[in-house]
């Protein structure tokens, strides 16, 4: 193995997509003789995601026993942990108020389940994202109140809901906000106000601020069961299975495109291992339903399970997820899974038809760093996947509009790229007035706003993030890992290099090289899919796929072969397990002359 240090992989400076290629750490080129190098692979890996040389071990086989943090450690757990509590031990009636994606369907499902499991007296609610939009509502949280609930918990929402926990005060009714999202110097008045992110807290606490809110969510469920063990609640009883949760926390957390370092790490990679035992009814419906015939990976959560649940949220009842997550009924845990898939296949294709309608207005913005993107028409629950599809595309953040012709506003939401912290200039937006609502984090944000603010949205988001923007652009060369020849790219090389996982944001998978090869097929499969047989110097040959890359500069050169010029490949390794014996499969990304 090389220890030399090169400015590009392979040589090269401008590939097709016109990148450079670089080393994530130091030279990594194997050719094919990768056996016998497993644990130097694993310990680069590591260390280029920034893992302490003496701090490896803990971090390839990440417990929560290693990185699991005291609860208490947040501000506002103790009293929001004692006053549920004291709602469980008097039998108050609790709802759950949840928000309509991934990890508000999780995080609501999570804590009903503990609540219950404790006897408790707890049900759920979830906002319609047309109807009642993000967030709680003042009239939603009084109504709960009117219909017996002394006590709600919010989940995944509520950071900046001033006016509606105002009400809530009003009308007698007790609120805990359980949240990840940004927060403003000044909170909103609630019982408790459970945030990694919130601006008063300990750095201790705020290095925890990458948690999603089911994360979150289960520290709090951690810090309720200490409480009523301390008051001699379970000597008659027995305590909750936490550990149990874990399925819930993996999908919340990779769903919402949590960073996956430190605890988010261990929560996903024991989380698929509960996920793999089948024990939660409605997991193992939402499993099937997706079609998977193996125990569900990182990724599968992400691009199989998570839009699932999504679907729900986006165009069909926001309640289906949760109510998949509690039930303890397998009829209804299958017929709300079938029921999922179905509506994911409608938000498939109205996805399709706001993105073309989207895209077409892109090259009249070409000159701005924050795409601002709108409509009428435009259905709000595929905006944010709309706007991803934009970010990946143009490489900038992207924020998507669908505007309510009948109110005369806009819902939006944005994605934006590592460097630029979308969630801050959002609230910064609304802080000036440009917003009716918003909020977010630094990859992901929500607003609401006013048809004719629109323009002057897309000039202050300009101004405030220029900058950022062109510095992350300018450091977006692909980052590779190790470069093989075509013999070496085996399954046994993805056993080594999945090893490394749980791969997400903040902890990205290890990219690949590949070459030099001529290619012998090359054609379009699917819709918009390149798939490529490619042959090296050595003899072997390898199969490559790139998804949704068929209008690409990469795509159009690799079909036509360039009169037998030879190219290097890059991606990420995956398993081809469709035939007689698995195979390694190259998920192309990028492609290069090699000569």
């Amino acid at each position: 193995m090389a220890s030399r240090s090169v400015s590009h992989v392979l040589g090269v400076s401008s590939s097709l997509s016109g990148r450079a290629w670089r080393w994530r750490g130091g030279n990594m080129e194997l050719g094919d003789g990768v056996t016998g190098l497993e644990t130097d692979i694993l310990t680069q890996l590591l260390l280029t995601r920034g893992v302490e040389r003496d701090d490896v071990a803990r971090h390839l086989s990440p417990t929560l026993r290693e990185f699991l943090p005291d609860p208490s450690l947040f501000r506002d757990m103790d009293a929001a942990a004692e006053r549920i509590a004291q709602a469980v031990l008097a039998g108050e009636a609790m709802t759950i108020y949840g928000d309509y994606d991934v990890d508000g369907a999780t995080s609501a499902a999570l804590l009903v389940n503990v609540l219950r499991d404790l006897g408790a007296n707890a049900d759920y609610y979830i906002p319609d994202r047309l109807l009642e939009g993000y967030g709680p509502s003042g009239e939603a949280l009084v109504k709960l109140g009117e219909q017996g609930s002394s006590l709600i918990v919010t989940v995944d929402c509520g950071a900046m809901a001033f006016d509606a926990l105002k009400q809530a005060h009003a009308a007698g009714v007790d609120v805990i906000v359980v949240d990840h999202h940004k927060c403003a110097a000044e909170l909103p008045l609630a019982a408790a106000l459970v945030n990694p992110n919130r601006l008063d807290e300990s750095d201790e606490a705020a290095a925890h601020g990458h948690l999603a809110a089911v994360g979150v969510a289960f520290l709090l469920a951690i810090a309720l069961v200490r409480t009523l063990r301390s008051q001699g609640f379970f000597e008659s009883r027995a305590e909750p299975n936490l550990m149990a949760l874990l399925d819930l926390v993996a999908l919340g957390t990779v769903a919402d495109v949590a960073a996956l370092h430190g605890l988010n790490r261990a929560f996903v990679s024991q989380g698929l291992k509960v996920m793999a035992r089948r024990e939660r009814i409605g997991m193992a419906a939402l499993i099937d339903a997706s079609r998977l015939k193996r125990a569900p990976q990182c990724s599968d959560l992400g691009f199989a399970l998570g839009p699932r649940i999504n679907a729900g949220g986006r165009v069909g009842e926001s309640t289906l997820g949760v109510r998949l997550l509690t039930t303890t009924d397998p009829d209804e845990a299958r017929a709300i899974a079938e029921q999922l898939s179905q509506l994911n296949e409608e938000r498939r294709a109205i996805e399709a038809e706001v993105q073309q309608a989207a895209e077409e207005q892109i090259d009249t913005q070409h000159n701005r760093s924050v795409l601002l993107l709108s409509g009428t028409g435009w259905h709000p629950g595929v905006i944010g996947i709309v706007a991803g599809r934009i970010k990946e595309k143009t490489g900038k953040p992207s924020i998507v509009v669908a505007i309510d012709d009948s109110e005369d506003t806009g819902k939006g939401s944005g994605r934006s790229i590592a460097g630029v912290d979308l969630g801050a200039a959002i609230i910064g937006a609304r802080e000036s007035g440009l917003l009716v609502a918003g909020g977010g984090h630094a990859m992901a944000a929500g607003l609401t706003v006013e048809r004719d603010r629109i323009h002057a949205l897309a000039e202050y988001l300009d101004d405030r993030l220029a900058r950022d923007v062109v510095r992350a652009m300018e450091n977006q060369a692909m980052q590779l890992d190790l470069a093989v020849a075509p013999g070496g790219l085996t399954p046994d090389l993805v056993e080594t290099l999945d090893r490394a996982g749980p791969f997400g944001v903040g902890w990205p998978g290890p990219r690949v090289a590949v070459g030099p090869v001529r290619i012998v097929k090359a054609d379009i499969v699917g819709t918009d899919h390149l798939r490529v047989i490619a042959a090296g110097d050595d003899g072997r040959s390898l199969k490559a796929i790139a998804f949704r890359a068929a209008g690409t500069e990469m795509a159009q050169t690799l079909l036509h072969r360039s009169h037998g010029r030879r190219f290097h490949l890059a991606g990420r390794v995956k398993i081809d397990d469709w035939g007689a014996r698995p195979q390694a499969e190259l998920h192309l990304e990028d492609a290069a002359f090699a000569d």
